[in-house]
């Protein structure tokens, strides 16, 4: 059998890298459950028809299809791998209605697929992280405020470099459009969202083909999308633009709550940045995009905004607020670029030696000692001479071997970073907590 070729677009992490990307799935695990969110798991696959409902994702949905299916067998036909999280949730929500408790707070870590073109930081198998706030008829703004807090604590809590969240509002962009008097509200926000893409002469020319614009409305239109703010100064500056609208009015007001509440309690978390629209059409208010210092090339590595009308039974409607962690998006290339790791490629906190082949069952016996008490230990997988027992360790970053004694003499473990070497009874030795497992930075 040749070698096989990697599949572009589908990453496998080494051991090492493995338990880093576990390890930051535990920490954001933890700190969701500190701010009260129940974890929630859900099937990989969806009704094609709610797939495609929402927004522009027809190409990017990989459809189900049995190999050996015989002529005429449907069953599964119409389904595709969930391309995110949301559209999951949507349908979670609306089956289990009567069973769950409202507002639901829920964090959800697990793979997506989606058949785009591969490229840095961009793949077609990887991991979101999500935290959702779905409530019954109406959704509070004030969880529009918490949850990029959340998220904020969340990732200040990983080994990675700092983040910056930039935010606008559905209601405050729609608003303006409209109060410019552009014909399509909606069609410009999905324009302004490619001004990072095309520029400002491309979203120029989409808004004159696509919408009819005027120069005057272009104008107001690039304005708008180039103001930046990191306090509530932004508000002031929309206003003398002299663009009147209702709708304009409601979103800067919940704008202007998300970005004061985060500058008093995340101080450089939040940016106000107008040029924000988020294309899916499911938005529809506060939105939010989060890019990594230094790393910016990777677009958006935290996304989301709030919904109102994504999940409706005819009689309910479940509105709800929502921000999605690309956990492989940022861990990837910080992984590749060995930015991050971890000090050791295997749980394992002490190789326990072997003097020869008939101590094995005294060494297992050592061992699962060991385990008893939370320490991880393996025994070594052939009786070496003491020297290459502890390369074997050292090569895999194990920091402790462990010694047996003879007959009923208490042994011996020998850090190996330091090279001390102390008697030890097996039952009560404790190695310092930072050793019990591998340590990421």
């Amino acid at each position: 059998m040749s070698r096989p070729a990697p599949l572009s677009g589908f990453p496998e992490l080494l051991p090492r890298q493995r338990i880093v990307e576990q390890r930051v799935i535990e920490q954001l695990s933890r700190t969701f459950e500190l701010h009260g969110f129940a974890s929630i798991s859900t099937r990989a696959v969806e009704p094609l028809d709610q797939l495609l409902r929402k927004g522009e994702t027809s190409k990017e949905v990989y459809v189900l299809r049995r190999l050996q299916a015989e002529e005429g067998d449907s069953s599964d036909s119409g389904l595709g791998l969930h391309f995110d999280l949301t559209v999951p949730l949507a349908r979670y929500v609306l089956e289990n209605a009567g069973k769950l408790q409202f507002p639901f707070r829920r964090y959800q870590i697990q793979p997506c697929w989606r058949g785009e073109r591969p490229q840095d930081g961009r793949f077609r198998e990887f991991w979101q992280a999500d935290i959702d706030v779905v409530n019954r008829d109406d959704l509070p703004g004030h969880y529009e405020v918490e949850l990029p807090l959340v998220i904020g604590d969340a990732l200040r809590s990983l080994p990675i470099p700092a983040m910056r969240m930039h935010v606008n509002n559905r209601k405050l962009s729609q608003g303006f459009f409209r109060g410019v008097g552009l014909s399509d509200p909606m069609a410009a926000v999905r324009i302004i969202d490619k001004i990072g893409k095309i520029g400002p002469n491309g979203v120029s020319k989409l808004l004159t083909e696509t919408l009819s614009a005027t120069d005057a409305q272009i104008k107001l239109c690039l304005e708008l999308a180039a103001i930046t703010t990191e306090d509530q100064s932004f508000v002031d500056r929309v206003q003398a633009l002299g663009v009147v609208d209702p709708m304009l009015d409601e979103g800067l007001a919940e704008l202007s709550a998300v970005v004061g509440a985060a500058a008093v309690d995340a101080p450089g978390l939040v940016v106000a940045d107008l040029s924000i629209a988020r294309g899916l059409d499911y938005y529809t208010g506060t939105v939010y995009e989060t890019f990594m210092t230094g790393y910016e090339r990777l677009g958006s590595v935290c996304s989301g905004g709030r919904y109102d009308n994504l999940a409706s039974d005819g009689k309910n409607r479940f509105p709800g607020v929502g921000l999605s962690i690309g956990v492989s998006r940022i861990l990837v290339p910080l992984l590749n670029q060995n930015v991050l790791s971890a000090s050791r490629e295997v749980p394992t906190c002490v190789l326990v030696a072997l003097p020869d082949t008939e101590s094995r069952r005294d060494c297992d016996r050592i061992a699962r000692s060991l385990r008893s008490r939370g320490i991880a230990a393996e025994v070594a997988p052939a009786a070496q001479k003491y020297g290459k027992q502890i390369r074997f360790a050292e090569r895999r970053g194990i920091p402790y071997v462990w010694f047996p004694g003879e007959a009923d003499q208490p042994g011996e473990v020998r850090d190996i970073r330091s090279g001390d070497q102390v008697g030890a009874d097996v039952d009560t030795w404790t190695p310092p907590e930072s050793d019990l497992r591998p340590t990421v930075g």
